[in-house]
């Protein structure tokens, strides 16, 4: 993109994140709780071979879905993402659906992340109150976001940075007392891998229900699409990005879960537990001898709290910048300040994820757990979006003439990428609360809980097809210069 087509257009976003920002972004939206506490509970379920099968498929499908949103991006970077792809590509209606979903979907993760804090926080001092430690979080992420992008972008390479360097060395010590090097004990090698039902415990369905928690554990990958609209030299920092963090994430993921499987049985109940006293990392490094285990795991998992908030206020401010831009949002959103940080969206963003937050105070937390649930549909809503967006962009591109090599990036396998990440998609959003539907009767308080994202969306989308009276786009017609 020439400086010239960058300065025409008023408004515009600062270029101002470079390559390891971009990386560490996607790299600090999976590593988190998902790892260091979930995947105890993944094993306990499904046992070791079936976590790792669970979380590969996943992992496989995100690689699609990445590689296809790289492709977008790196052909037109805008801060609108997937919002705006699935409008050229899709219909205008869908792309508003898929805009508001994903606000909402990043909005609501700030307040889970102002709830968790108060938890973390209370392992050191447990007779402060939690407005204290949620409110000095919020002034955190605020503030990182509102100096500039590149306050933003520093906060999170540093924040990921953390995370990465303590999987890593988890993964070195897993394996050194796997072996026998380390800790004291004998050798278990593939002892516990293989014990009793393992490592195929829970069959099919065990798996299945891993499926919704591994594609949790991987959301946020795609933020580098949102943060290509800030990106120095999309074209190529975006596919040099891509490439390396979906396989160190792959790498992260399939090796942890594999050293906790060979090192702690999956039948004991501690791996249950969402205790940080008895995260399955916490458990590895004591039995390694390493002093102050759950302390350094707490602040650990408390830089991995404050990166997903960070990132969900930049995701969700973006977002709805890009909505008042382009009319589907309030005007005064669309603002931004001198420092091209869209402010008025920021003050919003922060504000609803403050109530959704207090919701969780009052009246045992209903309200906000049905906040939370509609939020966690949202996400694999946003990747079907992709996937569809991704299927119908190539399309387009082929129809209307133009030679695939001139594409910045092309990614690998397609139609099969997009149509199986679709599929995968689609079982998971389906399958979210399989269980509710069997039984005596059908569970319906638990397919409305579970489910409720899933409606919230069609609403957006049909009721803004019929108002504005829009059609699918044909492919012959789908907009390719625009913001290219």
């Amino acid at each position: 993109m020439s400086t010239t087509s960058r300065n025409t257009k008023p408004s515009q976003l600062k270029r101002s994140l470079k390559s390891r920002h971009l990386g560490m972004i996607s790299l600090g939206g999976t590593i988190g709780t998902g790892l260091f506490l979930a995947s105890g509970g993944a094993i306990h379920n499904a046992g070791p071979g079936g976590a790792l099968a669970a979380y590969a498929a996943i992992g496989i499908m995100v690689y699609f879905l990445m590689t296809g949103l790289a492709e977008m991006a790196a052909y037109m970077p805008v801060a609108g993402s997937f919002r705006v792809y699935s409008s050229k590509f899709v219909d205008p209606a869908f792309g508003f659906a898929m805009g508001w979903n994903y606000w909402y979907n990043w909005a609501i993760t700030i307040a889970a992340e102002l709830a968790a804090v108060t938890l973390i926080m209370k392992y050191w001092f447990p007779h402060t109150p939690s407005l204290l430690w949620s409110g000095i979080c919020l002034i955190i992420m605020f503030l990182l976001n509102y100096l500039s992008v590149k306050g933003f972008g520093e906060a999170e390479f540093w924040f990921s940075l953390i995370k990465v360097v303590t999987v890593i060395v988890f993964i070195i010590v897993g394996l050194l007392m796997v072996i026998g090097i380390m800790g004291g004990h004998h050798a278990p090698g593939f002892e516990n891998f293989t014990a009793g039902d393992a490592p195929f415990s829970g069959g099919f369905l065990a798996i299945l229900g891993i499926f919704m928690a591994a594609g949790f554990s991987f959301q946020g990958t795609e933020l580098l699409g949102v943060a290509a609209g800030e990106s120095e030299d999309p074209e190529k920092n975006i596919p040099k990005a891509i490439k390396s963090v979906f396989w160190r994430i792959l790498l992260f993921y399939i090796l942890a879960i594999l050293v906790i499987g060979l090192l702690i049985p999956y039948t004991n109940k501690d791996l249950l537990s969402g205790d940080i006293a008895v995260s399955p990392f916490t458990l590895v490094f004591k039995r390694a001898g390493i002093a102050f285990a759950a302390s350094v795991m707490n602040a650990i998992i408390l830089t991995a709290v404050l990166s997903a908030g960070n990132s969900g206020m930049y995701a969700s401010t973006r977002m709805l910048w890009d909505l008042a831009r382009e009319g589907y949002a309030p005007k005064f959103l669309g603002k931004l300040n001198h420092r091209g940080v869209p402010v008025n969206a920021l003050i919003i963003t922060a504000l609803v994820g403050t109530i959704a937050f207090l919701a969780s105070l009052f009246g045992e937390g209903t309200v906000y757990v049905w906040l939370l649930n509609a939020s966690g549909m949202s996400g694999f809503i946003a990747w079907v979006g992709i996937a569809i967006s991704h299927y119908r962009f190539r399309k387009a591109y082929v129809a209307q003439g133009k030679d695939l090599k001139d594409l910045p990036y092309r990614a690998k396998w397609f139609p099969f990428g997009p149509l199986f990440a679709f599929a995968l998609c689609i079982v998971v959003i389906l399958g979210q609360n399989y269980s509710a539907f069997f039984g005596d009767s059908i569970d319906w308080n638990g397919v409305m809980v579970s489910y409720i994202g899933l409606p919230l969306f069609l609403i957006l989308w049909l009721g803004y097809k019929l108002l504005k009276k829009t059609k699918i786009v044909p492919i012959e017609k789908a907009d390719l210069t625009t913001d290219k």
